[in-house]
């Protein structure tokens, strides 16, 4: 009789709060570890660790200490904004430290998985990094905050990326390297969505996330466009609070945020989708074979990367945040959209770096 060694490991999941991304892309991840029987616990801050809180209110969760990460009103000035804040980020990277070996003790953790968040880590138990962006895009500065980025990935046991090894995928430079070093796994698209053959109600979803100031602009921009749209829109402002509000103005459904079974239906249920171009978002809208419209965060190199690559590929168009106009979604109907895909993941054999021993 085979004894399931899994049943007793206990994982600590820690998504960086930036936007709701990175959170949202640890969902299916969640709920995989509790049906190979190991128990997670939840680590972020902030808007992702409210998010995951509402997701699973069962689930243990511990608070992170935060990155501090803000964006500049003006998008040309994100990087020196970040710049200007790398010492609270590093202070919080070493603070991150020292709680995850505390709480390796105090709470029996057995394995970890860092989505992006630079201090949860520990030599003691099997430590996994997850990442799209093995290339930090930067502007000018992108090979050495790529460099930066790949020696601190080094030290992981096996970085996960959540996208295909092979010239069809959606990353592109972001996550695919020519030279590697790195323990990397190619883990296929990772998405809570389900395609699901339901009825059209909505011409048009809108959907916001990222960090503010900009989520704000962008809302605040898109609510007088929506409203000259000639159809049926939904706008998900992406606000995560304690209770969920919902009210009509026109011709736009408001709500201020959905949980993930909420965003699935309204996903199916919607022609297609104005958002920012946010690779989780790609994720999403690719399972579900959806057409789209980005707007990519102004400053934010990886969400431009992102954009162009895709209207390059003639799959989703684009535009700046300050040259959008709702008379640009019609430039849709010309691009293909993206593929949707089927990603079955052998998690039973992902899972196995917790079960190796560290020496």
């Amino acid at each position: 009789m085979s004894i399931d060694y899994s049943a007793n490991k206990t994982i600590l999941v820690a998504p960086l709060n930036w936007g709701l991304g990175h959170a949202t892309r640890c969902i299916p991840i969640i709920k995989a570890l509790q049906e190979n029987n190991y128990i997670p616990i939840i680590a972020s801050d902030g808007v992702a660790l409210a998010l995951l809180r509402k997701e699973f209110p069962y689930i243990q969760t511990l608070e992170l200490p935060s990155y501090h990460i803000e964006y500049a009103k003006n998008g040309k000035n994100f990087k020196w904004k970040l710049i200007k804040n790398l010492p609270k980020m590093i202070t919080a990277i070493l603070d991150e430290k020292k709680m995850i070996n505390h709480w390796i003790k105090k709470h029996g953790i057995d394995g970890i998985i860092s989505d992006n968040r630079l201090g949860v880590f520990s030599k003691k138990v099997p430590s996994v990094f997850m990442t799209h962006q093995l290339n930090v895009m930067t502007g000018n500065t992108t090979w050495f905050t790529s460099k930066c980025h790949q020696h601190i990935i080094k030290k992981y046991n096996e970085c996960w990326v959540p996208d295909t090894d092979g010239k069809v995928n959606l990353t592109g430079d972001l996550g695919h390297l020519k030279n590697n070093e790195l323990n990397l796994k190619y883990i296929g698209p990772l998405s809570r969505m389900k395609k699901k053959d339901t009825p059209k109600i909505y011409d048009l979803m809108i959907i916001l996330s990222g960090p503010e100031p900009q989520r704000t602009f962008l809302d605040e921009k898109l609510q007088k466009e929506a409203a000259n749209y000639p159809g049926k829109v939904v706008f998900v402002q992406g606000i995560v609070e304690k209770s969920q509000e919902k009210w009509q103005a026109g011709n736009v459904t408001y709500y201020n945020f959905m949980n993930s079974k909420q965003l699935e239906q309204t996903f199916n249920e919607s022609e297609f989708v104005l958002c920012r171009s946010g690779y989780t978002t790609v994720m999403d809208l690719a399972k579900l074979g959806k057409k789209a419209f980005f707007i990519p965060t102004p400053g934010q190199y990886e969400q431009e990367y992102l954009a162009i690559k895709l209207q390059e590929e003639n799959l989703v168009p684009y535009a700046m945040q300050d040259d959008f106009s709702i008379e640009d979604l019609s430039k849709v109907k010309s691009f293909q959209g993206l593929s949707q895909f089927e990603n079955n993941i052998d998690w039973d054999s992902l899972f196995k770096v917790f079960e190796d021993k560290i020496a």
